[in-house]
């Protein structure tokens, strides 16, 4: 039935988007004032026979890249498109670039959370807002606004710890970045960084190679802080999903040794 009910938006909206509107020079007599198969082939950059299994409910289960092509070859808003992924079985990611702005309750909620460190990434793992405890942290370099964890984590910048998760989060990261190179081809920052993790890391390249798979969720590492030792640390994401950005929430277990080096971290960012 969904496939069916896709088939027929596809089929209704091309039938309704005239030449001209979808940027079309036609010449001569047309025989329909909507657009023909092989043009929305063309301006989506997909084959003919494939659009034409979609409309006829006989095509395979379209991907986010084929949906955002259709979006913009149909010239849907952002209602429709985001229609069109929910008859496809997707939800729909923020179109355009990736989203670096922070929502405000985003932000007010980082600074209303006692004994917390936090922050939240963008969907190049740039570090786009954050709380006092994260910057005690993960260092004062957050402050100037340009981190990137994934830089950090294979490039070395910024200040670098020892961690029991390094490996896996290596692996968290490419699978979060190949993501975003599907849904952002055109994002030139993110093309940027992409193009720099190949050039400078092997393990980068090798991890990419891999296609690796991972989603966010609980983790617990241990992570060896320069001014108070080692810490053993709670690690929790939290989705922004119409941003595509991660709240990501360190924490340590009640009454433990690493709580109370996290107060002392606290009490030096105040």
């Amino acid at each position: 039935m969904a496939r069916q009910e896709l088939a027929r938006f596809l089929r209704n909206r091309r039938a309704g988007l005239r030449p001209q509107e979808a940027g079309l020079t036609t010449t001569g007599v047309r025989r329909t004032p909507g657009l023909r198969r092989e043009e929305v082939a063309e301006l989506a950059h997909m084959s003919v026979d494939y659009y034409t299994r979609l409309e006829q409910a006989r095509g395979p289960r379209p991907s986010t890249r084929i949906l955002d092509a259709l979006a913009r070859a149909l010239r849907l808003t952002p209602a429709e498109r985001s229609h069109l992924f929910r008859l496809a079985g997707s939800n729909a990611p923020p179109g355009g670039d990736t989203v670096r702005r922070v929502r405000p309750h985003v932000s007010r909620m980082l600074e209303r959370l006692p004994e917390t460190a936090a922050l939240v990434t963008d969907a190049a793992y740039g570090v786009v807002a954050w709380n006092p405890l994260a910057r005690a942290l993960f260092g004062d370099d957050l402050a100037r606004g340009t981190t990137n964890l994934a830089r950090r984590r294979f490039l070395g910048q910024g200040r670098m710890y020892e961690t029991s998760r390094a490996e896996e989060f290596g692996h968290l990261a490419v699978a979060r970045l190949r993501r975003s190179a599907d849904r952002y081809p055109h994002d030139p920052q993110l093309t940027a960084l992409l193009d720099e993790l190949h050039a400078d890391s092997e393990e980068f390249r090798q991890i990419w190679r891999t296609h690796p798979v991972h989603a966010p969720g609980h983790r617990t590492k241990t992570l060896e802080h320069p001014e108070v030792g080692p810490l053993r640390l709670n690690c929790d994401v939290l989705l922004v999903p119409e941003d595509d950005q991660e709240v990501v929430l360190v924490t340590a277990d009640p009454g433990s040794p690493t709580l109370r080096a996290l107060n002392v971290l606290a009490g030096q960012a105040t």
